[in-house]
């Protein structure tokens, strides 16, 4: 089972949306993954608890001062399943839940 996280500023509206959007496009793919939502101050904490972190490209530049150490994929479009499966797809495959 992936874990994916999706993180927004508050860790409340948009990540929240985020998230159902990623479930449906994993789903949709047929992917097992256990997905949440945090805000950007959580995830440092959290980021153990995650293989795949997702969040709008708006957080780009703090996202990246945070040096997580795992995949970080950044939506223009936080509810654009394609967007999601298209960003998703290549780390599914490297990570071996997709063929």
């Amino acid at each position: 089972m992936v874990k994916i996280v999706a993180v927004c500023g508050a860790g409340l509206g948009s990540s929240f949306a985020c998230q159902m959007a990623i479930e449906q496009a994993m789903q949709a793919l047929g992917v097992n993954a256990k997905v949440s939502h945090t805000d950007t101050s959580t995830i440092s904490a959290i980021i153990n608890d995650a293989d795949i972190v997702v969040s709008g490209k708006n957080y780009q530049k703090l996202m990246e001062k945070k040096n997580l150490p795992k995949p970080v994929v950044f939506l223009d479009r936080l509810v654009d399943k394609a967007e999601i499966t298209e960003k998703l797809t290549p780390i599914l495959k490297e990570m071996g839940e997709l063929k």
